[in-house]
């Protein structure tokens, strides 16, 4: 392999690349040995070869949004796929090949001439490889599923340097874990082949911001109203600081806010999928309101950059429940009023992967409750790294005896031991290990990042 397209500990370029390796601001106290920047697949099998020669375990990243800056591993070789982002559409079958460094928006600017669309991450500079390994939570998920859903096959890089294709009818154990497996899967997908969907032709918004001592009865509202809406609306609760559209006051307020976004294939449809929510019986109680707004994914994904800014520091964690939405916020809610910054905040989504829990059978990935909260810690300030994360721990500590698992593409690894065990079913975590063994017996893959 060229030296030019590696970077080894110690070069003068070493600490700045090693630091573009996340996406986050708070940067892991973790140093690789080598950081392989791949240009061509072909470069993806000679860096495992070189691995297995000098004794080096190997991590991988493509976009660097994994929270935790899961793939920044002490020792070893870390291998950069970003540079992969090779999109080929067949617009007559409906389907994709794409390398793991294509990103969310860059996907969905490139299916749209076709009137083709994916379930990628809510977060448009989210690429494919981390993504869709971990599950994949993302637009329209309630219709389409969870993006790994999606996948038809893939093509990796083994343990043992050869190129495999991986498919329910090739590979199919491979091919399971792939849909899944997330930050601990054993080999390195070079190419995904996806199954697209009709672009929706008309996206509509609603949203209801509630001063957070309304959380009762905006709960209990919002979850009615919420199981009448069909699956391809997507709804959501938000926990946080008002915007400062919400409120004059120079402090501004913790609240709750409910938001549904249809996706449909007429204006007329998308109207008609909202009349849920579209009526609230609490709306005189509203701080803002807005009511079958017209939207798009270029706007979709600027309101996402706003709660996810770039240039911050981030810590998150995830839970799924089997306990109702009022019941898990109104724990949650004296937390995210004390919070130490202001832009942290928590998600719940209803439904994040579906309904349909048959969209998820025959891969790793699972739903694991009824209920879903996401706590974010996001903040500026170095010095308050400590203060932040204890936050997170404490919102996390409150409503884990509620919990039933998390979703390994999110979930805080470095929080507990066994964050990544229960982020499974226990046989799914059984089959995962059993086929880690079968197709990395020496362990040249790292597995999944611990305390």
């Amino acid at each position: 392999m060229p030296e030019t397209k590696i970077v080894r500990r110690g070069d003068s370029a070493y600490e700045a690349i090693r630091s573009e390796m996340v996406w986050n601001e708070l940067k892991p106290q973790r140093f690789p040995e080598m950081i392989v920047r791949a240009e061509s697949e072909q470069d993806v099998q000679e860096a495992v070869r070189l691995a297995r020669s000098n004794g080096l375990r190997i991590a991988v990243r493509a976009g660097g949004h994994s929270w935790i800056g899961s793939p920044v591993r002490d020792g070893g070789m870390l291998i950069d796929l970003s540079g992969l982002r090779q999109c080929v559409v067949d617009p007559e079958a409906r389907t994709a090949a794409v390398q793991p460094g294509v990103t969310g928006s860059s996907l969905a600017a490139q299916l749209a001439p076709y009137g083709l669309a994916f379930p990628a991450g809510h977060c448009g500079s989210v690429a494919m490889s981390g993504y869709l390994l971990s599950g994949g939570l993302g637009w329209n998920s309630g219709a389409w599923g969870p993006g790994c859903a999606s996948v038809r096959a893939i093509e990796a890089i083994t343990a043992d340097g050869r190129g495999v294709r991986c498919s329910e009818h090739e590979n199919p154990d491979l091919f399971w874990a792939a849909r899944g497996a997330g930050p601990g899967f054993f080999a390195v997908v070079t190419r995904f082949h996806l199954r697209l969907w009709e672009l929706p032709a008309a996206i509509l918004e609603t949203a209801y911001t509630f001063p957070l001592a309304e959380l009762g009865a905006v709960a209990a509202w919002a979850t009615e109203a919420a199981d009448r809406l069909p699956p391809n609306v997507e709804a959501s609760f938000l926990l946080g600081t008002a915007d400062p559209s919400d409120s004059a006051a120079p402090y501004r307020p913790k609240v709750i806010k409910v938001t549904a976004t249809a996706f449909a294939a007429s204006e007329d449809e998308a109207f008609r999928s909202m009349e849920p929510i579209r009526t609230c019986p609490l709306a005189d109680r509203a701080l803002s309101r807005k009511v079958d707004e017209p939207a798009s994914y270029e706007s979709l994904y600027t309101a996402s950059e706003t709660l996810w800014p770039e240039g911050r520091r981030c810590a998150v964690d995830t839970l799924w429940s089997d306990d109702s939405f009022e019941t898990l916020l109104r724990r949650l809610a004296p937390l995210v009023a004390e919070a130490p910054s202001e832009q942290s905040l928590v998600l719940a989504p209803f439904w994040p992967a579906s309904r349909d829990r048959g969209l998820s059978r025959d891969m790793a990935f699972s739903v694991l409750g009824d209920s879903y909260v996401a706590p974010f810690a996001i903040w500026s300030d170095p010095e308050d790294d400590a203060l932040n994360i204890r936050w997170l721990r404490d919102v996390m500590g409150a409503a884990e005896p509620l919990g039933t698992g998390h979703y390994v593409g999110e979930a805080d690894l470095t929080a507990d031991p066994s964050r990544a065990e229960r982020s499974y079913t226990p046989e799914d975590w059984r089959r995962l290990q059993a086929l880690r063994e079968r197709y990395d017996p020496e362990g040249v893959f790292h597995t999944y990042l611990a305390p």
